[in-house]
């Protein structure tokens, strides 16, 4: 059972948010918050697994909040859920320690799909996010920065595999996989998967 934590100020918002949890048999809610400052007590109290974050909140910010989230809840997945995909948030929130982020209007099949990725270990980023991140951001890439492998290994974590997804996928060990990704974010200068796949996006790497 995957507990989630829903944060958003809008109330209609977050009540359907919860419907969506309430109809999957694998997915629990840990409690609601309507302000990151909300967030935060319930995030320490609850500690739940996964939580689902939107960046306009009053008061504290959502990406200010994200490593505040993560400190008081440091095994809680961050997936955020906002009706705004600039490059600067996207970047921002995944910089800060996003582990995936969705669009409000997103399917209900589409946010479970990105909650359990995340869960996992693994990455998610809606297409129209990571296409925008494409469209905004060209600069010159090094297209010898990353090896075949390194890349096929990378678009398994755009696609949201978890690393024994991506073991049995390839027909690796999961210890090869970890090196991979290691050394993917080492040279994507990286601090989570989510962060490689948007920086590998912006150097036109995926």
């Amino acid at each position: 059972m995957i507990r989630v934590l829903v944060v958003d100020d809008h109330p209609v918002v977050r009540e359907g948010l919860v419907a969506i949890l309430e109809d999957d048999p694998d997915l629990q809610l840990a409690g609601s918050a309507g302000s990151a400052e909300e967030a935060l007590a319930a995030a320490a109290r609850a500690r739940p697994d996964v939580i689902l974050l939107d960046l306009e909140l009053p008061g504290l910010g959502g990406v200010e909040a994200i490593p505040q989230l993560a400190a008081a809840a440091p095994a809680s997945r961050i997936l955020v859920l906002t009706a705004y995909d600039t490059e600067e948030r996207v970047l921002g929130a995944i910089r800060a320690g996003a582990r995936g982020y969705l669009l409000k209007g997103a399917p209900a099949d589409e946010i479970a799909r990105a909650i359990r990725a995340v869960h996992a270990g693994g990455s998610y980023l809606a297409s129209p996010v990571a296409a925008r991140v494409l469209g905004h951001v060209r600069t010159p890439g090094r297209p010898g920065t990353l090896s075949a492998r390194e890349r096929t290994v990378l678009r398994r974590i755009a696609d949201g595999l978890s690393t024994k997804q991506i073991a049995r996928e390839l027909g690796i060990t999961e210890r090869t996989v970890k090196f991979h990704v290691s050394s993917i974010m080492n040279k994507l200068g990286a601090d989570t998967r989510a962060h490689a796949v948007a920086e590998a996006t912006r150097r036109g790497l995926l």
